[in-house]
């Protein structure tokens, strides 16, 4: 049996699954009906919220965490990281605050997760 570790709460459940012609035929070790959900996803398109950060022109620190404000396809992951690694936003910069808004049009956002303040030079 092939074994996922399901992220979807702190319990980290561990499902075991068996596969047959691409459809699962067994599963065991999920807690509730989100860890099946999981392995479907996972097995069909895995998807993962990022948390990265984002530099700031003119604030009292130099970079702003933000994160994806839902999961996105894997497959993006380094697509983001490279957009993000090029955007410099001028401070202020509010906790929610979008950054970039629908992400490689998947209806994602990238949101600050803290708030930058302008530097009081």
């Amino acid at each position: 049996m092939d074994r996922v570790v399901c992220v979807q709460c702190p319990v980290g459940c561990k499902i075991k699954f068996e596969l047959s012609n691409g459809r699962i035929v067994k599963v065991e070790g999920n807690k509730c009906p989100r860890g099946l959900s999981y392995l479907e996803d996972e097995l069909r398109e895995p998807k993962r919220v990022v948390p990265t950060s984002v530099k700031v022109v003119g604030g009292n620190y130099p970079l702003v965490s933000v994160k994806t404000s839902a999961p996105i396809p894997k497959k993006y992951i380094p697509q983001l990281m490279e957009k993000l690694k090029k955007i410099k936003i001028n401070a202020p910069v509010k906790a929610g605050d979008v950054i970039v808004k629908n992400i490689f049009d998947t209806g994602v956002d990238v949101v600050a997760t803290r708030t930058v303040l302008e530097n009081s030079k």
